[in-house]
């Protein structure tokens, strides 16, 4: 028999794509653009069943308890050590690269480590001052290297391979963060 999903779908008009989250306490969440069909939405979810499946199985596993959860007060108390840390980290590890950017911001995201604006912008999410160093500093780096090719070509992967030859394994790690699932 098939299990059904429940699920919750939230319409964006910044959303660019489809996006599919399984959150620790159960809850999972669609968000995607106006204007896709009902039919769409459905058959992503569908496809996606079995990574649904064994997140939900996942979190049964996991003592909940145990798990971060973060606040606005969090983010209040982080964020200007998140931006030191940044800062420090981003003029380390562009003695290497050379590049310019424009403003540094740290923000209180939900689903993104980082990211880079097409203003050159430099985004990081606070959180990352709650792990380990390699993986803080891969995040930082991975964003810096936006600033010269702003998507994921294979040129872009060798500018980050420069500092971090075995960076596959570090997402991986990354990963199983999963911004602390929320």
């Amino acid at each position: 028999m098939a299990k059904i999903i429940s699920y919750q779908l939230k319409r964006s008009k910044r959303a660019k794509r489809m996006r599919l989250a399984v959150y620790c306490d159960g809850a999972i969440v669609v968000t995607s653009p106006f204007g896709i069909e009902q039919s769409i939405i459905e058959k992503f979810i569908s496809d996606k069943k079995q990574w649904v499946l064994e997140k939900i199985r996942f979190f049964k596993s996991v003592d909940i308890k145990a798990v971060r959860t973060f606040s606005h007060k969090d983010y209040i108390e982080n964020k200007d050590k998140a931006l030191a840390l940044v800062n420090e980290r981003v003029r380390f590890y562009n003695k290497e690269y050379g590049f310019s950017f424009n403003k540094i911001f740290i923000k209180n995201q939900k689903t993104r480590w980082g990211s880079c604006s097409r203003k050159q912008n430099l985004n990081l999410n606070y959180k990352i001052v709650f792990l380990p160093q390699k993986q803080r500093d891969y995040i930082i780096v991975h964003e810096m290297c936006h600033l010269k090719e702003f998507n994921h070509s294979r040129k872009f992967w060798a500018l980050v391979e420069k500092t971090f030859p075995k960076y596959s394994d570090i997402r991986k790690e990354l990963r199983n963060h999963e911004l602390f699932y929320k």
